[in-house]
């Protein structure tokens, strides 16, 4: 994804083809935190051609929409979405999320930040009546009558009552990136604090929905000033790291499982945006985070492959790199 508004193929020798996969820059509110920032396909992609994107329109507000492939060429995309499954207003230019991801029970995740500005002004982290500062899932499937989608059931099943019902979990401020571990089925959120500390959550596919991650009453796992501090159903951060030198933004990644790297396996890497840290967190739980990477750029995003290797984008450099071990 380009946050501009398109999508290109890097094909398997590696070579970028000129021709963009979609183009939607003209629908596009790109800049700072806004634009293009979510891609996911639907688990039959391949027969059916259905993807789904996440983006800032002209008005800076959030649409997730479904786009089909061309079914003549593979490498292109019909040029107009299918249908809108989404629309939410954003009251600031911050704190977007747009992460998109389908989840190992087949429905769309969507991360949404708390509509930005700074501390969370309208409380949208723990408000039962805004999309806003949640993680969402819906039901791409089966749509409900007069709408695009369906609500899974069990949705917020721990949540009080009056929530949204697309609602699958809250207290999130910027969710930038969350992702399953593909082996369990755990998520993992990197989500951006607000100046003093960066937080990794987790919730156990064996748990129900409902999490309630604390923004804003809680910055990871402190107190944020002139908020309540109420910690009670709280789930807090299994890490965090502060605000210390060159550290200041985390980019979530994944669980590793792939094959090149055993050493890893059954870590979450995750990095820093502004000091290019890659850190990696035991996903048994058992230990700290530790530095595995210094100077690895702006690192914006990871991916992950077929095979479960793993990728870092630093747009700032314009380069895709796969994480290794050295030697």
């Amino acid at each position: 994804m380009e946050q501009a508004g398109r999508i290109r193929i890097l094909d398997r020798s590696g070579t970028l083809l000129e021709a963009p996969f979609l183009d939607i820059a003209h629908a596009v509110n790109s800049g700072d935190e806004r634009g293009l920032l979510g891609l996911a396909f639907h688990p039959d992609f391949a027969c059916n051609g259905r993807f789904f994107v996440d983006y800032t329109d002209l008005n800076g507000d959030t649409v997730v929409a479904e786009y089909r492939a061309s079914g003549t060429d593979p490498d292109r995309a019909r040029p107009e979405p299918v249908a809108q499954l989404l629309h939410m207003t954003q009251p600031y230019p911050n704190h977007k999320g747009g992460n998109l991801v389908v989840g190992p029970d087949g429905y769309l995740y969507v991360g949404m930040g708390d509509g930005g500005s700074a501390n969370d002004p309208q409380g949208n982290g723990q408000r039962p009546d805004t999309l806003l500062g949640k993680l969402l899932r819906i039901d791409v499937d089966h749509a409900a009558v007069g709408t695009a989608y369906g609500i899974p059931a069990g949705n917020c099943a721990g949540c009080p009552a009056g929530f949204l019902p697309e609602i699958f979990a809250y207290g999130l401020r910027n969710p930038w990136r969350f992702s399953f571990d593909r082996a369990t089925g755990d998520l993992w959120i990197g989500d951006v604090g607000q100046d003093r500390y960066e937080e990794v959550d987790h919730v156990s596919s064996a748990s129900s929905s409902g999490a309630n991650f604390g923004w804003s009453r809680m910055e990871a796992g402190h107190c944020l000033s002139g908020k309540s501090c109420d910690q009670v159903g709280l789930t807090l951060p299994v890490a965090e790291y502060p605000h210390a030198g060159d550290d200041c933004s985390i980019t979530g990644g994944y669980v590793y499982r792939g094959a090149a790297a055993p050493v890893l396996t059954g870590w979450y890497l995750f990095a820093d945006y502004c000091s290019g840290r890659i850190r990696a967190l035991s996903a048994a739980g058992d230990s700290p985070p530790v530095v595995v990477l210094e100077g690895g750029g702006n690192i914006a995003a990871f991916g992950e492959d077929e095979a479960g290797e793993l990728y870092v984008a630093d747009p700032g450099r314009g380069i895709v790199s796969q994480i290794v071990v050295a030697p």
